[in-house]
């Protein structure tokens, strides 16, 4: 039966031929039926629609439209209704499960309220939007954000309450969304709940991985890789949008031909193997604001899924290959790229997922009926790092090869478009693929990418010819063996704008990687952003003794949007009865923080001890390697003292967490060493509760929102100049804790806002680098003698064979040492003396937290935002209350 409403034309050139056809109650003129669309309308056609839909159908859709919950007994009647409907259960089997997809279905429908008003509010309005496309977005848990971010927790907290549930239970039925890995996921996530929270028109574009990353297991001491099966719950959360869909190539070739009207040459891309992308979408909510922004997350399926000739020929395996070669696509992030099989399919899930975000953005476009030099002015789209860098040949392609557009036209539009935001200083980390990988894969881009540098060049060869090695230098081709595309140099070319992501880093890249380049174009092209975090999720969320008590003190919540407000702990930070909450708020956590740990390991420790934390992927640069020879050191001097010495000591807990890449040798091997010298000092009698060392098994976010407010001390030790920023240095002071860390990253900046008494840092500085590296490959190695004696004891066997070390060892000693874990690691352990001093000392610890926490307004992730949309993309906010 068809439907009055399909009766209806959408067509939006032509109006109503009779009035009556609007305005009469009973009467629905036979018009023409319209094809629905599930993507939205144009302001036009909003209004042709609005005004053919009779005024009694109206009024009757708007007498039944869902209103989001207000109050606890609205919220207990959506509750028991999905408990009833949605769920198919009942009074008598509602389990902790249970109550929390009701509970998270309750939210999503507040949530999807808002999430329409939204995006009619912006097809109505067409401001110029922004586009994130992060490779990563490391979510978390969904339903307490959104519970807080809507300031409706306590409402359904009171209504879970009065059906025997309690809310800890329920949100600990979530597991974590496995769409990412480490600190590019989390600032993504934090971005977009900034720019929701900020009211900026934008959408999140991404992949909805069946498997993340792994699951971490440690088997023996060591890393153990296992599918994450996150999806096997029912995920509350996305919106499948299978009506959204968008066929992807791969393989295939060029083929030239002759266009009949202009008889110009032109090239398309054909005859290649077809993948399926299918739209989920991901609401997200801000803090204070009835806008809710939207993340797309792109799932692969195959064109064809069964071949059933095949399965009727008896060949049951082939008859759904297909089906399991497209679901690859997305089954795994970074899939293992030490092969070329790995290599090709990180390459196919870029492509899959730009060429899929970039269809949506261009349609939506298009709606508008725009000429296409408007693009840059109605869409922004932002690299979260070189993973996207393929949209910029993608962009171009369809502009030239589908639009026929020209070549300098559609060039301009592009480099217009994008930007582009670098994370690295590290050389050896930045993006390249070789090129026969390349062309075999994507035959049409590779054409495009060799004309892109053509042109580059030889405007790089106007701007300095007599400087050869300059084209050698800054050329899209690495003229290596084999031959690699240098996928940063695209994203420089093809951007508008290039930013790093501390000032540090961003001065770094300016004179280092990227010097050429600065050259090239000038410093204009290159600007910083501090990266922020989300005071919603980091302190409110992970930490809400401390978010309560700061709301006392500071008249309310109104912090959570103005972190700047945090100044005014300053006048609190001597104040004896305030230290006093605050120390209690901070045992309270290490006591949660102490139950975790002896729920995954079966370690009790000490609540009173000093609590310092290490907790990030696991990387030679960020020097967990350090750390744990610093521990043994403390062990080994522990060893050695009296009873009655021992008695003085600072009792320590040492808790390291992070998962190394599966094909990261060196990287597993520091895991290893972690829980081999756990092992012997967390059994060693004589040493008691004076030193623990914990390993935090599938460190994840929900695990950092019970260790972040936990900890006392918190290392960023990372060799000066390799850290980008960092965002965990500002999740761990912004709750308290100090920090232990080398003049890096946003280090610098920390200092520089909390103080210099409240940090603690050690180490050489970035300038010095390059000279001690130099230094290393042409003298001989002197270890620091309290490194000497922790290489003795590691090669004696007391942590285990000794061979099992030796690699870690010998980079150290014999291969340059080339992150200086030799030359940092006296000021290393002068530094961790001086904590051990400044602890005693409770109060003055405790002015010191006040003041840190005082001093990090200027590290939101709202300002990095706002500054984005500032300097780099040209948007404004558009509020959803403003009709």
């Amino acid at each position: 039966m068809t439907s009055s409403f399909e009766k209806l034309s959408l067509n939006p050139t032509k109006s109503p031929t009779n009035k009556t056809d609007c305005v009469d109650d009973d009467f629905v003129a036979p018009l023409r039926s319209h094809k629905r669309t599930f993507t939205g309308f144009t302001q036009k056609e909003m209004k042709v629609i609005d005004s053919q839909i009779p005024i009694k159908f109206r009024e009757t859709w708007k007498k039944f439209v869902p209103k989001p919950f207000e109050t606890k007994e609205e919220f207990q009647k959506i509750f028991i209704n999905h408990v009833e409907t949605t769920l198919a259960r009942s009074l008598y089997n509602c389990d902790d499960a249970a109550a929390f997809e009701a509970t998270a279905l309750s939210a999503r429908d507040k949530l999807i309220s808002s999430w329409n008003k939204t995006q009619q509010k912006h097809s109505i309005r067409d401001p110029k939007r922004v586009y994130y496309l992060s490779l990563e977005f490391l979510m978390g848990r969904a339903l307490d954000n959104a519970l807080l971010n809507t300031e409706t927790k306590g409402i359904s907290e009171e209504g879970i309450n009065d059906f025997g549930f309690r809310m800890e239970d329920v949100l600990d039925q979530e597991p974590d969304a496995a769409l990412g890995n480490g600190g590019l996921g989390r600032l993504a996530a934090c971005f977009m709940d900034s720019l929701t929270s900020t009211n900026q028109p934008g959408w999140g574009y991404g992949l909805r991985y069946q498997y993340g990353i792994f699951k971490q297991k440690i088997v023996d001491g060591y890393q153990v890789e296992q599918p994450d099966y996150w999806l096997t719950f029912n995920n509350p959360w996305e919106i499948p949008r299978k009506e959204i869909s968008v066929d992807i190539m791969f393989y295939g070739y060029v083929r030239k031909y002759t266009d009949e009207v202009t008889g110009k040459q032109c090239k398309t891309w054909e005859g290649g193997d077809l993948i399926k992308a299918v739209a989920y979408d991901f609401p997200v909510p801000g803090y204070g604001t009835k806008n809710t922004n939207n993340l797309r997350l792109w799932s692969s399926v195959p064109t064809s899924e069964f071949d059933f000739q095949k399965f009727n020929d008896g060949d049951y395996e082939s008859s759904v290959s297909e089906q399991q070669k497209a679901e690859t696509i997305t089954a795994v992030l970074y899939p293992n790229d030490n092969f070329y099989s790995g290599k090709e399919l990180r390459l196919k899930q870029q492509y899959f997922w730009v060429t899929a975000s970039l269809h949506d953005i261009l349609r939506r476009f298009k709606k508008s009926k725009r000429p296409w030099k408007e693009f840059p002015d109605q869409v922004a789209i932002q690299l979260n790092d070189t993973h996207p860098t393929i949209a910029i040949v993608e962009l171009q392609r369809i502009l030239v090869d589908l639009e026929h557009l020209s070549w300098d036209e559609a060039w301009d539009i592009v480099t217009k478009t994008f930007g582009y935001t670098n994370h690295t200083v590290l050389p050896e980390a930045l993006e390249k693929w070789p090129v026969d990988l390349f062309g075999n894969l994507l035959p049409r881009h590779l054409e495009i990418i060799y004309d892109i540098n053509l042109f580059f060049l030889q405007k790089v060869e106007k701007l300095f010819p007599n400087d050869r090695e300059m084209l050698s230098r800054v050329s899209v081709i690495e003229e290596s063996n084999p031959r690699q595309v240098r996928m940063a140099y695209l994203a420089i070319i093809g951007s508008h704008k290039v930013n790093g992501v501390a000032e540090l880093h961003s001065k770094l890249i300016q004179t280092s990687i990227f010097k050429d380049f600065v050259k090239i174009y000038g410093p204009d092209k290159f600007t910083n952003v501090t990266n922020g975090i989300t005071p919603r999720r980091w302190l409110n969320q992970a930490n809400p003794l401390l978010s309560k008590l700061i709301s006392e003190k500071l008249g309310g919540y109104g912090f959570l949007t103005d972190l700047d407000k945090l100044t005014g702990l300053k006048k609190y930070a001597h104040d004896k009865e305030f230290q006093a909450r605050w120390i209690e708020i901070k045992n309270a956590n290490k006591r949660r923080l102490a139950d975790l740990i002896k729920s995954q390991t079966g370690i009790e420790v000490n609540n009173e001890a000093l609590f310092d934390i290490q907790v990030k992927r696991i990387h030679e640069y960020k020097r967990q390697q350090l750390n744990i020879l610093g521990v043994v050191h403390r062990y080994l001097t522990l060893k050695a003292m009296s009873k009655e010495e021992r008695s003085k000591q600072v009792p320590r807990v040492v808790i390291i967490g992070g998962k190394s890449a599966p094909g990261y040798y060196m990287a597993k091997v520091i895991i290893k060493l972690v829980t081999s010298v756990g092992a012997v000092v967390n059994n060693d009698e004589e040493i008691g509760d004076l030193l623990k060392v914990i390993f935090i098994e599938d460190y994840n976010v929900s695990k950092a929102e019970i260790i972040t407010p936990a900890s006392d001390i918190s290392q960023h030790i990372s060799t000066a100049g390799t850290e980008a920023s960092g965002t965990s240095n500002m999740k761990f002071v912004l709750n308290g804790g100090l920090i232990l860390g080398t003049v890096d990253g946003a280090n610098v900046e920390i200092t520089r806002e909390i103080g210099e008494d409240n940090i603690f840092l050690f180490g050489h500085l970035a300038e010095d680098v390059e000279d001690l590296r130099h230094k290393h490959r042409y003298s001989q190695f002197e270890a620091s003698p309290n490194l000497a004696k922790v290489f003795e004891v590691i090669e004696s066997g007391m942590f285990g064979h000794p061979g099992i070390f030796t690699n870690l060892i010998n980079s150290i000693r014999n291969d340059g040492d080339h992150y200086l874990v030799n030359d940092d690691f006296q000021s290393y352990l002068d530094a961790q003396d001086l904590i051990d001093k400044e602890f005693v000392d409770k109060d003055g610890w405790a002015s010191k937290s006040i003041n840190s926490v005082a001093g990090m307004g200027f590290f939101s992730s709202d300002r990095a935002i706002l500054e984005y949309a500032d300097s780099i993309w040209n948007i404004e906010a558009l509020p959803v209350e403003e009709s």
